[in-house]
């Protein structure tokens, strides 16, 4: 259901993302309305799902299990209080902190480019906001397993955006277009809230909204929020240094890597998030001895990891090999050329880099969380984006002229270094992991099955995509895309995987085969 609902979030997603090519391209707005976002989604995504994922649920989930509906909704109403107080605050500080933002954020704007920056950022803050309170919707709702609704509620933010960018791009122009889509995503972030409120207030026996410090659970998720939100602070620091280097490059840069950001975390969204949510609250429900609760993580652990593992690899040597099959089909539209296309290939080649372990170490993550540990997280955390800022600053901005070529390519570096990064995180979290409950991981033999199919896949999809020669982007994908997947599909199927027959045997049963 996870991966269902985040399915049609990131279609619509994408959708989203298309018509924005077609009317802005790799232009100056374009680079400011992508950078504007960055800055309210830091408060979304510090006080939002992440966050509230890995403090609220395990606390929520575990009433639910060992006491009931009642303590389970006082603990909910109180979060709801203080999470609506904070942001609130935060909102109206940032809209009148706009300017002093912009500044720190993307120093490398100016003039016009500037001034619309700040105005979108502005529109986009009280969305921000209620995009926050969405995610305390879905905190609730992924406990009591209801997790289509929380996943899909995204959609409608998508359609409002697109909704405005149909009705309104082909009378306007790019600026005042910018600013209309932003207040599209305002009006988007409402209808998000509004479509989940009404099942919670049925799920959830006896919400009251209170500032109430009193319950030990209360206490708890605020002392297990801080260091999550710390890491995640840390992470959307991480994030901005990657825009505010991004700035420093030539026009289109900006966007380009939001472009390449929207195509990576699609497998990230869909295999990584979605298996790390549904397991967070089956593993924070585990009673019994510490053995017990060790055995239980090991195997959710495992089998977790090889599933993320059986989606994630043929999709990081998709974006590496055929980027820009890839990139042209979603995007190649109006404003948004074929040298743009390959453009932002060469960025999304670099985050194939480390798309593995970015998602392996969602799941590890998750685990650390049902234990009550997100100290843990933290550590690696900062160790990470401090060696994605040391790494992309290098990798940006001396390289390329040290190569000799095009600053602009320098983005690439900038994911790319970011990968390296974050194999590293994902290494600590096993090895510490795994001295708490037991050997975790994926084997030798079935990881090296997993990239010599995919490697083969893409071998052959390359002959057909030069036989095709120049055609449209669509009749490529689908000539090039879909055999590259069958192959690796039959051939993991030919090798005895336990994931392949597991998808295809899914497969055949909602196609009624």
């Amino acid at each position: 259901m996870v991966g269902a609902g985040i399915l049609l979030s990131r279609l619509a997603g994408l959708i989203r993302d298309r018509a924005f090519a077609h009317y802005f391209g790799n232009s100056d707005a374009a680079d400011a309305f992508r950078a504007a976002f960055r800055i309210p989604n830091f408060l979304q995504n510090l006080f939002g799902e992440g966050v509230l994922s890995a403090s609220f649920i395990p606390a929520y989930a575990g009433l639910l299990a060992r006491k009931g509906q009642r303590e389970a909704g006082e603990l909910a109403g109180a979060i709801a209080a203080i999470l609506g107080l904070v942001v609130s605050v935060l909102v109206l500080t940032g809209i009148w902190a706009t300017p002093f933002l912009i500044a720190l954020i993307a120093p490398g704007f100016a003039g016009e480019k500037r001034r619309l920056c700040i105005r979108l950022v502005r529109i986009f803050f009280p969305g921000a906001g209620l995009l926050v309170l969405s995610a305390w919707c879905l905190g609730v709702l992924n406990s009591h397993r209801r997790f289509l609704l929380s996943y899909t509620a995204p959609v409608i933010w998508n359609v409002a955006i697109i909704a405005t960018l149909l009705l309104f791009g082909p009378t306007r122009s790019q600026f005042p277009l910018a600013a209309l889509a932003a207040w599209g995503s305002v009006a988007g972030s409402l209808l998000q809230l509004a479509v989940q409120v009404p099942i919670v207030l049925r799920l959830v026996g006896h919400l009251r909204l209170r500032l109430n410090f009193r319950l030990t659970e209360v206490r708890g998720v605020i002392a297990n929020f801080i260091p999550v939100f710390v890491s995640r602070g840390v992470v959307q620091i991480s994030a901005y240094v990657d825009s505010l280097i991004a700035s420093l490059l030539p026009t289109g840069a900006v966007a380009g890597l939001g472009y390449a950001q929207t195509l990576s975390m699609l497998p990230v969204s869909l295999f990584g998030m979605s298996v790390s949510a549904a397991e967070l609250p089956t593993m924070s429900s585990a009673l019994g001895s510490q053995e017990e609760i060790a055995r239980h993580l090991r195997t959710r652990l495992d089998s977790g990891l090889r599933q993320i593992a059986f989606f994630i690899v043929p999709s990081a040597v998709a974006f590496l090999a055929l980027g820009d099959v890839v990139t042209a089909t979603i995007y190649q539209t109006g404003r948004f050329s074929r040298a743009d296309a390959v453009y932002v290939w060469a960025i999304l080649a670099g985050s194939a880099v480390g798309l593995l372990a970015s998602t392996l170490g969602r799941l590890y993550a998750s685990s650390y969380y049902a234990l009550r540990d997100t100290r843990t997280p933290l550590r690696y955390a900062v160790v990470r984006v401090t060696l994605t800022i040391l790494f992309g600053y290098l990798a940006a901005i001396p390289l390329p002229p040290l190569l000799g070529i095009d600053p602009k390519w320098g983005v690439a570096g900038l994911t790319a270094s970011a990968g390296v990064a974050g194999w590293l995180e994902f290494l600590l979290l096993r090895r510490s992991m795994n001295r708490r409950i037991g050997h975790t991981g994926l084997p030798l033999s079935f990881t090296l099955r997993l990239w010599g199919a995919a490697a083969l896949g893409a071998g052959v999809a390359w002959g057909i995509k030069w036989a095709l020669g120049s055609l449209h982007p669509l009749i490529i994908a689908v000539f090039v895309l879909g055999p590259y997947g069958l192959v690796y599909l039959a051939t993991l199927l030919l090798l005895g995987v336990p994931e392949a027959h597991g998808a295809l045997g899914r497969a055949k049963r909602r196609l009624g085969v």
